[in-house]
């Protein structure tokens, strides 16, 4: 055990600082037992921590970095991109939205804690035109307080720690078998989860920008939701004329009985894979109102031509 991390404390911070950047690119390989490991070896030892602590954050704060100007360059197409690389279902887009628009720059300190949150929040910090200097400070105060608090659990809790590796010593190459086999296991289960939930959300109707154009012009009756995340630090701009605001909380509790039956109901919102709105048709299908989705949102339609109202 002491050969682990003896060894770990001299050639650990190279693990540290590719673990944590690697985490932070999107990639599923969780950086918490770096830096519980880093802690561990750092028990007796405060510089180790401090280098470990500063090489987490320069890792940390170089992939978001890249994110966080791919956001500013690219807008809210970078976040699809980051959802095809992460495992991580496309709603949580619309979580990092909410959260955004509820704590503002603040979503920058606490997103390292929340899983998926923390690889979007950077891009969707750029994207939404945050201040560089702004996103530099609050970003490396979330990074050095989660990275701090991992080290800080490791030196913590570095006997637990220790006996855990001593055991995996004993069994040697077939407990590293083993804990290959369970993170194989987690990933396998996360991408089937995507894949489930993706079939269910593909199944459900679409409607083109131009098809919806026509209805509206020739007078049909029109239900059109925009289930966009909004709030004080993340307003609404604009939107489809005629479209009504209803977040995606509150679709399974919203009164529909006064929409006319033969209306045709159609969601829409501005995240990747239209992951939200068909989220809101699928509960809204679910308390049987038949809800057609908006292919590519208000995005689609605003490139496809079609004018937006001012809110």
């Amino acid at each position: 055990m002491q050969n682990i991390l003896s060894l770990f404390a001299e050639h650990g911070l190279l693990a540290v600082f590719v673990g944590v950047f690697i985490e932070q690119l999107g990639a599923p390989v969780p950086a918490l037992p770096f830096l519980l490991l880093a802690g561990a070896a750092a028990a007796s030892d405060g510089v180790f921590a401090v280098k470990a602590l500063a090489l987490a954050c320069l890792a940390s704060m170089l992939a978001d970095s890249l994110w966080f100007f791919a956001g500013r360059r690219y807008g809210r197409r970078v976040l699809t991109l980051l959802c095809q690389i992460s495992i991580s279902p496309d709603s949580c887009v619309r979580q990092s939205e909410v959260s955004f628009a509820r704590r503002g720059l603040a979503t920058l300190v606490v997103a390292k804690f929340v899983p998926g949150l923390s690889t979007l929040a950077p891009p969707l910090a750029g994207a939404l035109g945050m201040a560089a200097s702004s996103f530099v400070l609050f970003n490396l105060a979330g990074t050095a307080l989660w990275a701090g608090c991992g080290i800080a659990g490791g030196v913590l809790f570095h006997d637990q720690i220790g006996y855990l590796m001593a055991i995996l010593s004993d069994f040697g190459s077939f407990a590293l078998g083993v804990v290959g086999a369970l993170f194989g296991l987690y990933v396998v289960l996360r991408i089937w989860r995507r894949r489930r939930l993706s079939q269910v959300m593909d199944s459900l109707p679409r409607v083109h920008p131009e098809e919806l154009a026509d209805l509206m012009a020739e007078g049909n009756c029109v239900v059109l939701i925009d289930v966009r995340a909004a709030g004080v630090q993340l307003p609404l701009e604009a939107r489809i004329p005629g479209a009504r605001h209803i977040e995606l909380p509150t679709i399974e509790t919203v009164a529909i009985d006064d929409w006319p039956l033969e209306a045709k109901i159609i969601t829409y919102c501005a995240c990747p894979h239209d992951a939200s709105a068909a989220k809101a048709a699928h509960l809204l299908s679910k308390r049987g109102r038949r809800t057609h989705v908006l292919k590519g949102g208000i995005d689609g339609w605003a490139e496809a031509g079609y004018p937006l109202e001012t809110i």
